[in-house]
């Protein structure tokens, strides 16, 4: 499973948590503006808005988990399983996108949420497969600029896509159940809380937190949608890059998995990765599982007028700084 989040203070800041139980190989990857996207459907493109995100490269194709473009809109794709459905080809006058082909066709011609919404309205999902070995992921996705953010569900009836006040995406049910669920919560506050039980029996605030009495700690989507909403529209930084970025990375720890608390088929599942972009200044930030330190990748250092793929593995191994 995982979870999506924008965050703002002077800058603006997107990103996610992967949960999986295993890597397929992703790295940080720079696209350049001129580098040729071969779609399946509609006219190659080389020359659009360069983007920066994570991504499994195969075959000179970058299939993006999440990632942003130059002018700041992100997006990411997020786990929708049992409720994603895509559509066969059409000829109604759509343009025909496969579904692994969604973020670099959104990020490589909007500028911001707005855009990317009359886009997609024209846009028929497909269901098509990458190759043999990899068919169409079931995912949900969440678009965001600096000033609004939308999901994106792709199902039986159809594309919906819904306005997302809150900047937080986890995976099923579909989003509206997540928004009607925050009503189970809205008592909740950072305050401690008033008695309100009875004027008759004094009760004793004994702990501090006690307003945030009943925030889910579980590993269920809903659960995550709650907590994660919770901090993210509570959370307190100041206007400087290290603040916000320290912040976001708080953030998306509070609902992080760790090895062992979510079993699965093929192992546990647990946090990949987790994003941070500042989508101001291109600067994608990310810690692994295994590694702690905040690492960072500027788009603006590569050249973005070229044609081939700049890729950064990931720094996976723990960096421990002894001070004696």
């Amino acid at each position: 499973m995982c979870m999506a989040a924008t965050y703002r203070t002077k800058e603006h800041y997107f990103g996610r948590n992967l949960d999986y139980e295993f890597s397929y190989g992703e790295r940080i990857v720079v696209v350049p503006r001129k580098h040729r996207f071969d779609y399946r459907h509609v006219p190659a493109d080389d020359n659009h808005m360069a983007m920066i995100g994570m991504a499994t490269v195969i075959n000179g194709v970058s299939l993006y988990f999440d990632a942003t473009n130059e002018k700041g809109l992100s997006m990411a794709g997020l786990n929708f399983t049992r409720n994603a459905h895509y559509h066969p080809i059409t000829d109604d006058g759509r343009d025909n996108i496969a579904s692994f082909e969604l973020i670099t066709w959104v990020l490589g011609h909007c500028s911001t949420v707005d855009e990317a919404r009359r886009l997609l309205e024209h846009t028929n999902v497909t269901d098509e497969a990458f190759n043999e070995k990899l068919p169409p992921s079931q995912l949900h996705w969440m678009i965001a600029d600096r000033d609004s953010c939308i999901v994106l569900e792709v199902m039986a009836d159809g594309m919906h896509i819904h306005d997302n006040p809150v900047g937080i995406l986890t995976n099923n049910p579909p989003f509206p159940f997540h928004m009607v669920n925050l009503a189970n919560h809205m008592a909740m506050s950072p305050e401690q809380p008033v008695n309100r039980y009875s004027d008759i029996v004094d009760l004793d605030l004994y702990s501090r937190g006690m307003g945030a009495m009943g925030l889910p700690g579980d590993l269920s989507s809903p659960s995550r949608f709650v907590k994660a909403a919770f901090t993210k529209m509570n959370s307190i930084s100041d206007d400087t890059d290290e603040s916000g970025i320290t912040q976001f990375f708080h953030i998306m720890a509070s609902v992080e998995q760790q090895m062992g608390c979510c079993k699965v088929e093929d192992g546990y599942e647990h946090t990949l990765y987790t994003s941070c972009c500042n989508t101001d200044r291109g600067v994608y930030y990310y810690r692994t599982y295994g590694n702690s330190q905040i690492c960072g990748v500027d788009m603006h250092r590569t050249d973005l007028d070229s044609t081939e793929l700049h890729e950064f593995p990931l720094v996976t191994g723990q960096h421990i700084m002894m001070q004696n």
